[in-house]
């Protein structure tokens, strides 16, 4: 059984949830069209993510000084943030230690597809199947003098599992479509059809007008009509953390 267990520090608080399919961005998009992009959707839940326990905000002054970033909250005291390594950036702490099965790595990175102004998070690969080690999330300032507001709740670390050395296995290539007629062949058939669709968009009586986008690789289907194999994903279903 595949196990993803976090090690909660005595004493602290982790809020982690299954990362959710819905952004604020993609709510507010014209006729929720963003939600009709599956690899987006795909990718906003896929992981976990630890929220913000406690509302604070944070400036930086542009200089590369361990105090040229200020943290500030309503109750004047902030332990999960603090300014650790200087030059604009701010440290989050993970109060906990996760484990993962063996040879398995945890890349830890920001909320994905979740922009925030002013500041970029930076992402992370940890070996714990075996770190007793906690690691920090880390964020960079991309603008001085602009106040940067972190809410209780709010997304502020994205993880998820991956095999370790699994990248270094594998043997990349560049070929000519051409050599793969099967793949060319199907590649034909969407960009003919993609032209086709996209043309009659133009005529609100027709069929594209009405089914407004195609929906053939959410539905796991090739343009010619074949199926994708077993196991193609429209979402994600994650288990929560669960107390052991």
């Amino acid at each position: 059984m595949n196990e993803l267990i976090a090690y909660v520090i005595d004493g602290h608080e982790l809020r982690i949830r299954p990362a959710p399919l819905e952004r604020q961005w993609m709510d507010d998009s014209e006729q929720r069209f963003a939600y009709r992009c599956l690899p987006l959707n795909i990718a906003n839940s896929h992981g976990w993510e630890i929220l913000c326990t406690a509302a604070f905000s944070a400036v930086w002054n542009g200089q590369k000084a361990k105090d040229s970033v200020r943290i500030t909250s309503e109750s004047g005291v902030v332990t999960t943030a603090v300014s650790h390594f200087g030059s604009g950036i701010l440290t989050l702490h993970v109060p906990c230690l996760f484990k993962t099965d063996p040879g398995v790595n945890l890349f830890v990175t920001g909320p994905i597809n979740r922009p925030k102004d002013a500041i970029s998070a930076l992402s992370g690969v940890i070996e714990t199947d075996w770190s007793p080690y906690t690691f920090t999330m880390n964020w960079q300032f991309t603008r001085p003098h602009h106040p940067v507001n972190f809410d209780v709740d709010e997304p502020i670390c994205h993880l998820f599992p991956v095999g370790r050395g699994h990248l270094e296995e594998l043997r990349p290539a560049l070929c000519p479509l051409s050599e793969n007629p099967d793949l060319e062949s199907e590649h034909k058939l969407w960009a003919g059809s993609r032209y086709t669709f996209n043309a009659a968009l133009a005529d609100p009586a027709s069929k594209a007008a009405q089914d407004q986008w195609q929906k053939t690789y959410f539905k796991g289907k090739s343009p010619s009509g074949a199926l994708a194999p077993e196991g193609h994903r429209s979402r994600l279903r994650l288990r929560p953390f669960v107390s052991k």
